[in-house]
């Protein structure tokens, strides 16, 4: 017997048709690029049942197509319902049937291819910065009523700049203003914009910064909805005003911004004021400052003619002559009231005086009388002293020492 597989080698044991679709359906579900992937396509083909809607999604050009679909419950979640032509960018997992040996789609959402998936990664972005406060109104500032220094972030090349700098010399003749160079368009222009942005911060000389472009494409605008850009304006230690395009939706830069203008020119004009304005004004507070004292002049002339006339009509010099009468009447009193307190107090004095004189010891002592001591202490009874002891005796003019020689008895009329 012929054998028809001469140069193969057969193994020992095969895969059954069970475990090689369970081995490509690991390789493919367990893929993380395959897990969440966008498809861009053509919808060839949509049929909707009970279950979901079942569509194929195509390149143009045919060679190659993949099923998909949506299940019911996520239905009402998509942004574009898939409709057989209509150019699609979905958002998916890849799964395999093993039952079918097929892989399909499962469809989450599905987008408008182009614009679409820009848009989504916007809302995304827009809705994380959010809720980050970002774009709160309360941390928003107000811009320096007259700015000394402005500091302009835009390329030298763009139209902006040129619009910005006859804006701020026709409003505001001698500002100073800052130029920080940066791309506003294409890849590298989120890092350019954030730098530039920065920098004006650390130079520390600007009041203002206006961040600006002219308009353009909404693919030209895209730098503007770059996070860097938005993290750099949040982060900026002075107020930011974004002058960005004409009229068009509005960027998160413009949403980051403190102050948000839709033309470089109006950026400018946001920034400083109009200095024929603040003449005007000027001259105004002048005329309204005159006119407020000529009036407070006026009402003060009046009421000091008020016054005058009730003045004259109190008949004060009558009113003053009797005060001094009555002045003068108490003036007597009160001197007549002290002569009489003085002759008192003399006449006190004087008694007080006599009293103290009788009391005098040494009045007592001129009229005979006498002052014994003992060594110094007085002596006030004969018993006090013994006979030959010496005693010093106190008399009106001078003093004496004498020697006792006797102690005599107290007599009976004495005791």
């Amino acid at each position: 017997m012929t054998s028809y597989l001469p140069n193969l080698l057969i193994p020992d044991t095969a895969l059954s048709v069970e475990g090689i679709t369970a081995y490509i359906q690991a390789l493919l579900e367990q893929d993380n690029h395959l897990q969440q992937v966008w498809v861009t396509g053509e919808v060839s083909s949509a049929t909707r049942y009970r279950s979901g809607l079942f569509f194929t999604l195509q390149d143009p050009d045919a060679k190659a197509a993949i099923s998909c679909v949506v299940w019911n419950s996520q239905l009402e979640r998509l942004t574009t319902l898939p409709a057989q032509g209509e150019q699609l960018i979905v958002l998916g997992r890849i799964h395999v049937h093993p039952q079918r040996g097929q892989y399909q789609l499962i469809v989450w959402q599905a987008l408008p291819a182009g614009e679409g998936l820009r848009a989504l990664r916007y809302r995304q972005l827009r809705s994380r910065l959010e809720a980050e406060g970002l774009f709160d109104p309360a941390r928003k500032r107000s811009l320096p009523v007259h700015p000394q220094t402005i500091a302009v972030v835009t390329s030298p090349q763009a139209a902006a700049w040129g619009d910005i700098q006859r804006t701020l010399r026709r409003r505001y003749p001698g500002l100073h203003v800052l130029f920080a160079p940066a791309l506003v368009q294409g890849d590298q222009a989120p890092v350019s914009i954030g730098n530039a942005i920065r920098h004006v911060g650390r130079d520390g000389r600007a009041d203002v910064l206006i961040l600006s472009r002219g308009g353009g494409a909404i693919e030209d605008m895209a730098c503007f909805n770059d996070e860097r850009v938005v993290r750099a304006i949040a982060e900026c230690p002075i107020p930011v005003i974004a002058g960005i395009g004409h009229q068009r939706d509005e960027t998160l830069a413009d949403l980051a911004a403190d102050v948000c203008a839709h033309t470089p020119t109006a950026a400018a004009e946001q920034a400083v004021p109009q200095l024929a304005d603040l003449r005007a004004a000027h001259q105004e507070r002048v005329v309204a400052l005159r006119d407020t004292i000529t009036d407070r002049l006026q009402a003060a002339q009046r009421q000091q003619q008020r016054l005058g006339d009730r003045l004259s009509k109190l008949r004060l010099d009558r009113k003053l002559q009797q005060e001094q009468q009555r002045l003068d009447w108490m003036r007597k009193r009160l001197m007549q009231g002290s002569a009489l307190q003085i002759q008192q107090a003399n006449q006190h004095c004087q008694s007080l005086r006599q009293k103290l004189a009788t009391l005098d010891p040494a009045a007592v002592l001129k009229r005979g009388y006498a002052v014994v001591r003992a060594n110094g202490a007085i002596v006030r009874t004969a018993q006090a002293v013994a006979p030959g002891q010496t005693l010093d005796l106190q008399l009106g003019q001078g003093q004496v020492t004498v020697q006792v020689t006797a102690v005599l008895p107290q007599s009976p009329e004495n005791e």
